[in-house]
């Protein structure tokens, strides 16, 4: 196995993760829900994946019979939940349905623990009828959940340069099909619809800077995770 060329594998992409950040987008404040639950896991399997892809852990490969194939790099990612889903590719090459369906069921609860650590995110646990367990979410005092509603909103709406990291967000969010139901502030109109495609498929500016064959393999997971969430919601 060999580490994707050119590509730095060091962790240095900012302290937060893809899955992180996508994540608590999906956070809906007014209700104290995450949008999408019924599709969560496919969606935080594929921005695990898609960060494991733009940090040189792994390389998407297309094979004539089995569609996009996953091969791990060399060097393995330090973040313990990066490091689980690069183990699971490191036994073999698997195909990426198959890595977003073993990886993402386990996600939601480490995420959402580092998210309540970091203050994005208040929990506050309650009983329900005195004895059955219930966890009350509401949006921390970070700012960080409307920092990045604000720039995902400008990439969208006002056709800003994203940076690498906020068109991934960007793409996984829409990927995940919440993008309808999240906020009135990021209508649903047809220029939104061609902008989102335009992310899915990879076509992120100048501003994001990166290996154009990082961001071909990016395209490929979240198309991949495209196909997953519709079949997941039927």
């Amino acid at each position: 196995m060999s580490e994707t060329p050119g590509v730095h594998s060091s962790e240095d992409q900012g302290t937060r993760s893809l899955a992180e950040d996508v994540l608590l987008m999906l956070f809906q404040p007014a209700s104290g829900t995450i949008a999408g639950e019924n599709v969560l896991f496919h969606v935080l399997g594929g921005a695990v994946l898609t960060d494991l892809v733009l940090r040189g852990h792994v390389e998407v490969r297309e094979e004539r019979l089995r569609g996009p194939v996953v091969h791990a790099g060399s060097v393995a990612p330090t973040d313990d939940v990066l490091r689980s889903a690069w183990d699971y590719a490191d036994r073999k090459p698997r195909s990426a349905h198959a890595v977003l369906a073993a990886i993402g069921p386990g996600l939601r609860a480490p995420l959402l623990d580092r998210l309540v650590r970091y203050g994005d995110i208040d929990r506050e646990d309650r009983k329900m009828l005195g004895f059955l367990p219930r966890s009350v979410l509401r949006l921390g005092g970070t700012g960080r959940h409307e920092e990045l509603f604000e720039q995902v909103r400008s990439v969208l709406v006002d056709r800003a340069e994203p940076t690498a990291h906020i068109a991934a967000v960007t793409a996984l969010v829409a990927a995940s099909g919440t993008l309808p139901h999240l906020d009135r502030r990021i209508p649903w109109s047809s220029a939104v619809i061609r902008r989102t495609r335009e992310l899915e498929e990879g076509d992120w500016g100048a501003g994001a800077a990166g290996a154009a064959v990082l961001r071909t393999n990016a395209a490929v997971v979240i198309n991949t995770l495209v196909t997953s969430t519709v079949l997941a919601a039927r």
